[in-house]
């Protein structure tokens, strides 16, 4: 009986020699498959980022742009308008110390000639006992 055991024992070998190269061909299958897969969806996906993703970003850039030109005018009137508040600034302090320094000239004319008249007429009443020591100028009468 040793002849009917080799003859089993080649046809199991032939039997798994014919399953290992059916299973080569399936792990190769599958890799061809999850190949072709992968090169659709990168497909897909490199057309998508061309359909949608590109103009979107073309848009956002434009945008980006935009906000970046109304910053720099922003910044220039702002600018603009601080320089004029403040030259503004000066010209009313400058305004105001000159009409300051005009009233007190005219004040101290005024308190002049009010001092003369009163010393007039004091001396032509004959009031000259009493004299009141004059105020300095600038003061109030």
């Amino acid at each position: 009986m040793p002849a009917a055991d080799l003859s089993t024992t080649n046809m199991w070998l032939a039997i798994m020699a014919i399953v290992s190269v059916l299973e080569a061909l399936l792990i190769l299958g599958i890799g061809i498959g999850a190949f072709m897969i992968y090169r659709r969806t990168m497909t897909l996906v490199s057309e998508l980022e061309s359909r949608q993703i590109a103009p979107l970003r073309e848009k956002v850039e434009g945008i980006l742009v935009d906000v970046k030109a109304v910053t720099a005018r922003v910044n220039e009137q702002s600018e603009r308008v601080n320089y004029a508040i403040s030259r503004t600034t000066e010209r009313v302090d400058e305004t105001a110390d000159k009409v300051k320094g005009s009233v007190m000239d005219k004040v101290n004319q005024a308190v002049g000639m009010v001092r003369g008249v009163r010393a007039i007429v004091m001396s032509v009443l004959g009031h000259e006992g009493r004299h009141e020591p004059p105020t300095p100028a600038g003061s109030r009468v």
